[in-house]
């Protein structure tokens, strides 16, 4: 079930996050920032995934953390992975090609609870009123509570019942 929350998404008490990102995101602007601040080892592990295999958009790259945390990143943008390139602007084609791998591993991992923001409309550049639906027809009927952050407030706590 989807929840829609506002608050401040580092302090979810869902088990997983997910954003969205380019494959050559150097996680330096909105929320990758703050999960490369929050979780440094993250980004660095990201960089060495992204040397290895080349990541296209519409991919998922999943990494575990301390306390059984799991960040879902979300290929939902455009990225070369030569050397200084910045990311590009997320394609509603990725957004769905992403989601879709999601719910794939919603529904084959033992993940309780996932928050993530409006995904693609920050740095990614899409509307709102684009990819809403788009989580509604991947994650609506997932058999865990979802919540997606639609107001950032610095510092709070969202209330998310059955995190």
């Amino acid at each position: 079930m989807i929840h829609e929350v506002s608050g401040d998404i580092l302090l979810t008490k869902a088990q997983a996050i997910a954003h969205g990102v380019a494959p050559n995101d150097h996680f330096d602007s909105g929320l990758a920032l703050a999960l490369r601040e929050s979780w440094p080892a993250m980004a660095k592990d990201f960089r060495h995934y992204v040397h290895q295999t080349h990541p296209k958009p519409g991919e998922l790259w999943m990494w575990g953390g301390p306390g059984g945390v799991r960040i879902f990143n979300l290929m939902t943008q455009e990225g070369d992975i030569a050397h200084g390139a910045r990311p590009g602007k997320a394609q509603v084609s990725y957004v769905n090609h992403a989601l879709r791998r999601l719910r794939h591993e919603l529904d084959t991992q033992s993940i309780r609870s996932l928050a993530l923001p409006k995904l693609a409309t920050g740095v990614g550049g899409l509307e709102w009123s684009v990819v809403k639906p788009l989580i509604h027809e991947y994650l609506g009927s997932a058999k865990i509570p979802v919540f997606v952050y639609t107001t950032y407030h610095k510092g709070q706590k969202a209330d998310e019942p059955g995190a």
